[in-house]
């Protein structure tokens, strides 16, 4: 799944850079009668926006890549945007001084077509260091498109730029409520900063398999969390419960970690809920899209019932019947009605626990 993910990340680069690339090669060449020295027909502009667009967005993934998995991501932002933008820089200048000097090689032994002997000056021409600017503003804004991805998530960025939810719109959600277990006593023994930092490395272990199960993640609330899908998504291939128990076993592996820095391993508690929900863009200065329903006040009061029922995990009776139970990893307990807080018909609750 993570290999799936880099590969939908360098599509989107090569495809974001060559169509910047087009841009440039157009107001650049298309709109001057005559064509560069270089070029034999329009064909070849084509081509060059191609090539550069492969070239640059390349450059941008791997640049992507070396920050994600290095250093470089615990440092603070900007310094991880000038990182991208001189390895892009450097990247495209080695390959531009390559060609150069393959060029000049193929002259020198008597090799080099009218095309090449052309070529040999691009460096040295305006158009080559005003696509130097170029790349430099493409890069800075890209980074700013996948920070705010990152901030506010990609499909939330999209919908939001698609005006999708400024009028109010009914939906059916499937929703996943995660809590960490006896957290006020955590807090108090270990102080406000230490605490902030155990909440930073739990959730950090909580991306892949939010990433690798479909899922978005609606809002952070202190030491919870609640995650989202559409319900047709939701529901296939046991993805509402993949999360919790994966996470579960994430914090389980990373047990020496947690034990030499905060002197225990976390534990969490889940419950899972679906139902119609009316989402929205809401805010003028801070925009974000809301769901409201009384699904998540269920939710939350399903969540509540785990440590009376000595569950890790609950899920509502609504969702379990949508559940494909034929081909699951996981085993369903019906625990009955139960009567939840504020509300005043009883709910009926299932447990869920792996397979054995």
């Amino acid at each position: 799944m993570r290999a799936s993910r880099q590969a939908k990340k360098l599509v989107f680069a090569i495809l974001a850079w060559t169509a910047s690339m087009a841009a440039f090669v157009f107001f650049r060449y298309a709109q001057t009668p005559d064509l560069p020295q270089w070029a034999v027909g329009s064909g070849d502009l084509a081509t060059l926006a191609i090539y550069m667009g492969i070239i640059f967005g390349s450059l941008h993934w791997l640049s992507n890549l070396i920050a994600d998995f290095s250093a470089i991501n615990r440092l603070p932002y900007v310094f991880s945007v000038i990182f991208k933008g001189l390895f892009l820089l450097l990247g495209a200048t080695t390959l531009a001084y390559i060609t150069q000097f393959l060029n000049m090689w193929a002259i020198e032994n008597h090799m080099a077509t009218l095309r090449q002997m052309l070529t040999v000056h691009i460096l040295y021409t305006p158009s080559f260091q005003a696509l130097i600017v170029y790349l430099v503003v493409v890069r800075v804004g890209l980074a700013f498109i996948e920070q705010m991805g990152l901030l506010v998530g990609p499909r939330v960025l999209m919908n939001i730029g698609m005006g999708k939810y400024h009028k109010p719109r009914y939906e059916q959600r499937l929703f996943l409520y995660l809590d960490m277990v006896a957290s006020t006593t955590h807090a108090e023994s270990l102080g406000d900063y230490r605490f902030s930092r155990l909440i930073q490395d739990s959730f950090s272990l909580l991306a892949d398999t939010v990433s690798n199960n479909e899922a978005e993640i609606y809002r952070y609330m202190g030491d919870a969390v609640l995650i989202h899908w559409p319900l047709e998504e939701g529901i296939v291939h046991d993805r509402c419960m993949n999360i919790y128990f994966e996470f579960s076993q994430q914090l389980n592996w990373q047990r020496q970690y947690f034990e030499e820095h905060y002197g225990f391993v976390p534990k969490f508690k889940a419950a899972a809920h679906c139902g119609q929900v009316v989402a929205a863009v809401v805010g003028v200065h801070k925009q974000e899209i809301s769901f409201f329903s009384d699904v998540l006040n269920t939710l939350a009061r399903l969540q509540d019932q785990c440590n009376p029922l000595g569950q890790r995990m609950l899920i509502s009776g609504n969702l379990a019947a949508r559940l494909d139970s034929s081909d699951s990893r996981y085993d369903l307990h019906n625990l009955g009605p139960v009567k939840l807080k504020g509300k005043q018909h009883s709910t009926i609750v299932y447990g869920v626990s792996p397979k054995l």
